[in-house]
């Protein structure tokens, strides 16, 4: 009698299934002014230990993170909802592609009770793209906002939101919810899109933020791009003047770090000096906030920008009074 053994069943899931059959990217050396130290304090150990106490997802882990020390000692985390499996495959992303699980209904709660225990002042909820969704995700989106409000009323809410391309509807469900900041990234110029970010639509994404202001003026709007993925300055300075068409208020900008040797090249690392200059124009250009430096990231020390964004309008306001 021969036994056969079975060593296919169950085999470990490739987290960019995609990306399998690509060369190897040389991953260039990071310079001295982006290296961030592994993360070891009580701080971080806490945070880690309350999402995995709730079984929830965050960006801070799935996207690898720099910062992920810093904003876990304060107790600062980005929830992804919506499960971990992206239904889209940009180059630059380290959040695993496939097909994704059937939402969780519990899941809003679950969110709400850890931004209560956490005693978070501002909480950033962003998500997995749901192309799979006849919404995207949209209810899903506002039943967790809901839930914060209800158990975490003195919270503010920030939204990062994937693209709701061709989910006619969606856009409006999330705003009626009433986040205090929507946020939907540009992540890089026109001309990087159809090998950056090929599912998304450039001028979609500007006509999604223009739209948030349409529905409800009073909402924050924000976005971001990463610098370093090979786009030219000129094409940086017409993406802030498109952004501001829009009437977006906050705009952030980041060095792009490659994930892993099968992911979009980083073509080169942008010095600090600028990042500043970028900040500078940015400002002239009628933004109430621009964050520019090389560690820069969509949620990174968002609660304190949210406070600058009240006060920068508030300026504004008295000002044009």
């Amino acid at each position: 009698m021969v036994t056969v053994l079975d060593r296919t069943a169950n085999p470990p899931r490739v987290r960019h299934p995609e990306k399998a059959h690509r060369p190897d990217q040389e991953v260039l050396r990071k310079p001295d002014w982006i290296r961030v130290k592994a993360p070891t304090s009580r701080g971080y150990a806490d945070t880690r230990e309350i999402v995995k106490t709730h079984k929830l997802v965050t960006v801070c882990e799935e996207a690898g993170c720099p910062n992920i020390g810093e904003c876990w000692e304060k107790k600062h985390a980005t929830f992804m909802i919506m499960g971990e499996i992206c239904t889209r495959a940009c180059a630059f992303c380290n959040v695993a592609t496939g097909v994704p699980m059937p939402l969780d209904s519990d899941e809003p709660a679950r969110v709400a009770h850890a931004v209560r225990q956490m005693a978070l002042s501002h909480v950033v909820i962003t998500s997995v793209d749901r192309d799979d969704l006849a919404d995207g995700g949209a209810q899903h989106f506002a039943e967790v906002i809901h839930a914060i409000r209800a158990e975490a009323p003195g919270t503010t809410i920030e939204i990062l939101t994937p693209d709701f391309l061709r989910k006619d509807g969606a856009l409006e469900v999330v705003v009626a919810a009433r986040p205090d900041v929507f946020n939907h990234n540009l992540e890089t110029v026109p001309s990087n899109y159809l090998t950056v970010r090929p599912g998304a639509r450039y001028f979609h994404s500007i006509r999604l933020l223009q739209r948030v202001k349409e529905l409800d003026p009073s909402i924050f709007t924000k976005s971001g791009i990463m610098v370093g993925l090979g786009e030219e300055r000129n094409e940086i300075l017409q993406l802030m003047d498109d952004l501001r068409s829009a009437n977006v208020d906050f705009m952030t900008i980041g060095q792009y770090l490659q994930p892993s040797k099968k992911h979009h090249p980083v073509k080169r690392f942008v010095t600090p000096e600028e990042f500043k200059s970028y900040e500078t124009i940015g400002r002239t250009k009628g933004f109430l906030l621009v964050a520019s430096s090389p560690l820069t990231r969509s949620s990174h020390h968002a609660g304190d920008d949210f406070a600058k964004l009240r006060a920068a309008r508030e300026a504004q306001l008295a000002k044009s009074a």
